[in-house]
């Protein structure tokens, strides 16, 4: 038996590529952009990928299925009510497929989406047991899969309630859990963990959510719960339901005229460096989301203009077609990228411009100078209700092109969030849109509490005018 998991750190996903070794056939499940870790682990292992599975149409990420059926021959099998436009073999609740001992049995659990479905592992040689179940996007390490992105949310949670209740939790206790996504997915909620796999007595014991026992109960919790939805849903469930994509075109070498020319005709400079490089010096116009940070790829979809071309600008060689390959990910396309970064462009004498970055103790000394700061949180709404400091505006970062006109232009401006990531990408997007006073807070509103600056608790209010 050959199991393995790979994990989309960016985007919090996981896929897996599953074998009997005797047989020399292997499956891949729900493959990522990324199809380099299949190819590579299978001809380590000496196996063929015959087949791609797929738990649903993925609404958070580009799947690779397109691209490995091109590089290996594979067929692609996903449920009937999936509606793929794309060669495929559809299955239904109960389909097993056989790869010599190994067998993979399909268990329709509709309620993240109507075709959603999980995979459970049997082995002969283990006296044909289930022994894992791949749970797709419904049952999650310490959480469950969110309602609301096919369907109206109290019918998918309702839905979800059922095939958890019916068709997971009614497997044994030692039935391994390998899950579709990990902590920092947007396809889960808050309780969702970093673990990457668990059993079913473990989760029956210790998922939150698994301990609502009453439907309605149920239904009420996951949709009072909800977060921010992952961005660009329709256009990506597009991509992976339509004509198979098996790739988004190279990203070209680009000089600092041609970024410049781009730039003109309404490009967007995505600058993948760390925020503190970006501070120091960066194109005008340019948006801070370093690529050196989890979650990447979905701050970039949340902000780039859309419809927009896409530079990208890295720290270093090769750090640029890696970006461009986590954006494609989230069904971004990169028009190209400045060939030699930023010392190409400074050395072409190119004008650069600066954001000033500061600390929690300078906040606290300028909130309280002549001409004091207005400090922007642009953290999310539950983290802004458990703390934050008073008299500070709330937008989250994905909402600040929306909402511009609740900022007031006449007074200097401070971004903070929890550790300096978000906020750097806000004070990125204010320079942009022309605000001509924004200072980024290098850390966050733990640091200011923990330097003893007083904080409060409770939602936003009305904004400053």
């Amino acid at each position: 038996m050959l199991f393995r998991q790979i994990i989309h750190e960016d985007l919090g996903c996981a896929s897996y590529l599953v074998s009997d070794r005797e047989s020399g056939v292997a499956a891949v499940i729900d493959p990522q952009w990324d199809i380099d870790p299949y190819r590579r682990l299978a001809r380590l292992h000496g196996v063929r990928i015959a087949h791609i599975l797929e738990t649903h149409n993925h609404a958070d990420h580009v799947s690779g299925h397109g691209r490995l059926a091109r590089a290996t021959g594979a067929t692609i099998h996903i449920h009937e009510l999936a509606e793929a436009e794309f060669e495929h073999e559809p299955f239904g609740d109960g389909w097993v497929l056989e790869l010599g001992d190994l067998s993979i049995e399909v268990v329709h659990t509709p309620g993240h989406r109507p075709e959603h479905t999980a995979f459970l592992l049997r082995d002969a040689s283990r006296d044909g047991a289930p022994w894992a179940l791949l749970g797709g996007d419904s049952l999650f390490i310490g959480d469950v899969a969110r309602p609301d992105l096919a369907v109206e949310p109290r019918e998918g949670a309702a839905e979800m309630f059922r095939s958890l209740h019916e068709r997971l939790l009614v497997l044994d206790d030692e039935v391994e859990v390998w899950p579709g996504h990990l902590g920092g997915s947007l396809c889960g909620g808050s309780g969702l963990d970093l673990k990457s796999s668990s059993t079913i007595g473990f989760e029956r014991q210790h998922n939150r959510a698994l301990a609502i026992t009453d439907e309605a109960e149920f239904v009420a919790d996951a949709v009072g719960s909800l977060g921010d939805k992952p961005p660009n849903v329709a256009e990506i469930v597009a991509i992976n339901r339509g004509p198979l994509v098996d790739d988004f075109g190279t990203p070209t070498a680009m000089t600092p005229h041609e970024v410049e020319a781009c730039v003109a005709n309404g490009a967007v400079v995505i600058d993948g460096r760390t925020n503190e490089e970006f501070d120091e010096s960066h194109i005008a116009g340019a948006l801070s989301t370093s690529a050196y940070d989890t979650g990447f790829a979905t701050k970039v979809s949340r902000v780039a203009p859309p419809g927009a071309e896409i530079v990208v600008v890295a720290a270093s060689d090769g750090d640029e077609r890696d970006a461009a390959e986590l954006l494609a990910a989230v069904g971004l396309r990169v028009r190209g990228f400045l060939e030699g970064g930023m010392t190409a462009w400074r050395m072409d004498e190119r004008p650069v411009r600066k954001i000033e970055l500061i600390d929690p103790e300078e906040l606290a000394t300028r909130v309280e100078g002549p001409e004091p700061l207005l400090v922007l949180d642009v953290r999310n709404a539950s983290e802004y209700a458990g703390e934050h400091i008073p008299g500070s505006l709330h937008i989250p970062y994905g909402e600040l092109a929306g909402r511009f006109d609740e900022i007031p232009r006449d007074r200097p401006l401070a971004t903070i969030c929890r550790g300096g990531k978000r906020s750097g990408l806000a004070a990125s997007i204010l320079q942009r849109e022309g605000f001509a006073e924004v200072v980024h807070v290098g850390k966050g509103v733990g640091a200011w509490r923990d330097g003893g600056h007083p904080v409060e608790s409770g939602a936003a209010t009305a904004p400053v005018t």
